[in-house]
C-alpha cells in the first residue's frame, strides 16, 4: 500500500511538472514570436517600467474578474502569459541594465530567457516542496492579488534604491510573479 501511494505521488508530480512545462512552452513561444515582430525593443525599458507594465496587465485581469466583461480582444490567459514574459524581461533588465539601443540579437535574448526560466522553475520546485502543492487549492483571483502584492513590494524596493534590508530582492519577487502567473495559467486551462 505504501508503494501504491508513492507511485500516485510520483504520477501527480509528473503531471504537475508536465502542466508547468507546458505553460512555460506557450509563454516562451509567444515571447519568441513577439521578439520576431518587435525585436528586443524592451531593452530600452528601465526596470521600473517593466514593473509598471506587469501592474497594468495584472490590474486588467482583476478588473475583468470584477466586471465580468472585456471590450479589448485579449483573454485572461493572454495577460497571464504577458505577465510571465514581462517577469523574464524584468530579470534580464535587472541583470544587464537597460540600454539606449536594441543591443542584442534574438538568439542571445532567447538564451537569457531560457536561463532565467530555469532559475525560476528551480525556485518553484523548492517552494512547491515546502508548501506541498498548496497552489492547486488556490483560486486564480488569489494569484492575481498575490501578483499585485509582489508588484507593490517591488515598487517599494525600487523606491529604496533597489535594496531590501530584510526581505527577498526584486529578482526573487519577479520569479514569484512568473510562477504565480504560470500557476494561474494552469488552473485557468484546467477549468476549460
Amino acid at each position: 500500500m505504501d508503494t501504491w501511494k508513492i507511485n500516485i505521488t510520483h504520477f501527480e508530480i509528473d503531471q504537475i511538472m508536465e502542466e508547468f512545462n507546458h505553460a512555460i512552452v506557450i509563454c516562451r513561444d509567444l515571447f519568441e514570436r513577439k521578439l520576431k515582430d518587435y525585436g528586443a525593443s524592451w531593452r530600452l525599458m528601465r526596470p521600473q517600467s517593466v514593473t509598471d507594465q506587469i501592474l497594468i496587465k495584472t490590474k486588467r485581469i482583476r478588473n475583468l474578474e470584477m466586471k465580468n466583461c472585456s471590450i479589448v480582444d485579449e483573454t485572461m490567459e493572454d495577460d497571464l502569459m504577458a505577465i510571465a514574459n514581462y517577469g523574464i524581461i524584468g530579470l534580464i533588465q535587472l541583470n544587464l541594465g537597460f540600454s539606449s539601443i536594441v543591443d542584442m540579437d534574438n538568439d542571445q535574448i532567447m538564451k537569457l530567457y531560457d536561463e532565467h526560466i530555469k532559475e525560476t522553475e528551480k525556485l518553484m520546485q523548492a517552494k512547491n516542496h515546502d508548501y506541498d502543492d498548496a497552489w492547486e487549492s488556490m483560486r486564480t483571483s488569489s494569484y492575481v492579488d498575490f501578483i499585485l502584492t509582489k508588484i507593490f513590494r517591488i515598487k517599494q524596493i525600487e523606491q529604496n534604491g533597489g535594496k531590501a534590508s530584510s526581505s527577498e530582492g526584486i529578482d526573487r519577487n519577479y520569479m514569484d510573479i512568473i510562477n504565480y502567473a504560470l500557476f494561474a495559467l494552469i488552473l485557468t486551462n484546467r477549468s476549460k
